[in-house]
């Protein structure tokens, strides 16, 4: 079990700090099966969890929503046959924030 799980998650403004690259270099060790991505020149961190049946990877998907509105952050949930591919960043600082971290390693906790 991840401590970073349960660090609290702070308000994310526009003119929040994103993740720096040293702090970033410390806390992906703690979620090891995370992927930095970058898209449309935004830095995001993505995993894919397996599922053995559609029914499954959508109740997963369902856990992760209630977890997000627990927290009021949201990730890109792709629900598909088999898995589930969750992607999480900040928007309100085109990129990473210490948050996304956190609730990365609340969904592999799930």
């Amino acid at each position: 079990m991840s401590t970073l799980s349960q660090e609290s998650c702070e308000a994310c403004r526009a003119d929040a700090p994103r993740i720096s690259d040293d702090d970033l270099k410390i806390l992906m060790p703690k979620i090891p099966d995370w992927t930095p991505v970058v898209v449309d020149g935004i830095l995001q961190i993505q995993r894919e969890y397996p599922f053995k049946n559609f029914k499954g990877a959508m109740a997963f998907s369902n856990q992760v929503g209630e977890l997000a509105e627990e927290a009021g952050h949201h990730p890109a949930i792709l629900t598909e046959w088999g898995k589930v591919t969750i992607t999480w960043w900040s928007h309100s600082v085109k990129g990473l924030h210490k948050n996304d971290l956190i609730m990365a390693a609340r969904c592999d906790e799930l």
